[in-house]
């Protein structure tokens, strides 16, 4: 059969611009390789979808960690505002929270998902679910052409074609590969001369050297802020909350300076081939059962980099030492791990003696004022050291993707092939979390289904 737009990818960048080329007036076909669409959809934000941020669009920028001035078109084209409107206006309420995130009144994500699959029915998209995308149709583009390709349609893994005059797509990462992100879509438009960036986790916890974290495993610290440092770079964030885990270090601050790590200072992950897809005896292991930490050897090793954790963003050490002073003279003869309980949470107690090298059993009143300092200055830095990241397997995006120079930012149109279209997590950019990189899904979908459907801007 033939179509106007074929989309390859039934997540949400996939589901967004078949919606928008069929809203254009487009023959559109949906091809998803799974049994249910918006499988990724229905795990963001711990099960409620965080689908956007209400920040001002031109503030969105700032939390876009590679190649911002390529998303200017398709944010301005259709920003936070605009997802919004559409979303209601498929009879799912939504409500702003804390950091202008954006959910769902029902705190639901099947709800976003519900919504996303009454809108194609409504436009008359035919939805191809069980249907593997195995590569591209091409031919020869005209002689005066300077690209060297026109994508004409789909082939299927099952041997059947789907003509169409142009393809968008949308197949996403190599994150949560149990959810369909396999990356085996990169292989087909490499053949086509297009580059995949290296790929890494991103939003993912980090791994740390110390035993000390893992004692504290289940410890969450709030109001604290973070600085990673490597290579005489400093990256800080906060204040925000973090997490110890068994293996180092998560939480929203952790997620944020994860990916700038990932992508600067990152190996390569044993999980993917030489060309970018999850190998398939991972494919199988994860399709069963995530792994999320329960094996400490699953990690991607990187640099070393120094990891500071700042207690009190809101005191100096001189202000702190103030206070210990206090403490000392009301609590003379309490232990050194005792005192310190009233600055830390939970069993950090226990833990901090040893970060700090001083006596835990040592009497208050014989704490020297040396040791004060190293109390002081352990508060303000406690430091770790990071020796890399979880695997693709607990990144919440992918790092790296389609070089964007090779994409028309203006359409989402490759530069390499007519007809062809590229969106979402394809592509070579991802941000922090919070509603942004669903808002990236969304509004390179919206352009890429646009220009496909051939509709005026």
């Amino acid at each position: 059969m033939e179509y106007d737009v074929a989309v390859i990818g039934g997540g949400a960048a996939g589901m967004m611009a078949a919606i928008t080329a069929a809203q254009a007036g487009a023959h559109t076909v949906l091809i998803e390789g799974g049994e249910r669409l918006g499988k990724k959809l229905f795990i963001t934000g711990k099960g409620r979808c965080n689908l956007t941020n209400a920040c001002d669009t031109a503030e969105f920028f700032d939390h876009v960690n590679a190649n911002p001035r390529f998303l200017y078109s398709p944010i301005y084209d259709f920003d936070a505002a605009a997802v919004m409107q559409f979303v209601e206006s498929l009879g799912c309420p939504l409500k702003t929270e804390r950091g202008e995130r954006v959910f769902p009144v029902s705190d639901r994500s099947a709800d976003v998902i519900n919504a996303l699959e009454r809108a194609l029915r409504k436009y008359g998209v035919d939805v191809k679910k069980n249907t593997k995308a195995a590569g591209l149709l091409r031919e020869s583009a005209a002689e005066e052409n300077p690209k060297k390709y026109r994508v004409t349609g789909v082939f299927l893994d099952n041997g059947d074609k789907i003509s169409a005059k142009a393809v968008i797509a949308a197949t996403g990462g190599v994150s949560y590969s149990s959810t369909g992100s396999d990356g085996s879509f990169f292989q087909s438009l490499m053949t086509l001369g297009h580059t995949v960036t290296a790929l890494h986790p991103a939003l993912v916890p980090l791994v740390l050297k110390e035993e000390t974290a893992s004692q504290m495993m289940g410890l969450s610290l709030k109001n604290v802020s973070v600085t990673l440092k490597c290579e005489k770079k400093k990256y800080k964030e906060g204040p925000g909350e973090m997490l110890f885990t068994h293996f180092g270090v998560s939480g929203p601050l952790i997620l944020t300076l994860s990916s700038i790590y990932s992508r600067n200072y990152g190996g390569r992950s044993n999980m993917l081939t030489e060309s970018f897809s999850i190998k398939k005896e991972y494919a199988k292991k994860f399709d069963k059962e995530n792994d999320f930490g329960h094996n400490l050897k699953n990690y991607v090793e990187g640099k070393e980099a120094d990891l500071y954790i700042d207690l009190k963003p809101g005191m100096t050490e001189e202000e702190i030492d103030a206070r210990l002073i206090r403490e000392i003279s009301e609590n003379r003869k309490k232990n050194y791990s005792n005192l310190i309980s009233s600055f830390v949470p939970g069993q950090m107690k226990d833990v901090f003696p040893i970060i700090a090298g001083i006596d835990p059993s040592k009497k208050a009143d014989q704490i020297s004022r040396e040791e004060r300092r190293i109390t002081a200055e352990t508060l303000k830095k406690m430091h770790f050291t990071v020796i890399g990241t979880r695997d693709f397997n607990e990144a919440i995006v992918t790092s790296g993707g389609i070089n964007v120079k090779e994409v028309d930012p203006s359409t989402m149109q490759s530069k390499l092939a007519d007809g062809l279209y590229i969106c979402g997590e394809m592509l070579d950019t991802d941000a922090q979390t919070g509603g942004y990189n669903l808002q990236t899904a969304w509004s390179t979908g919206h352009l890429a289904g646009l220009c496909a459907a051939g509709a005026d801007m």
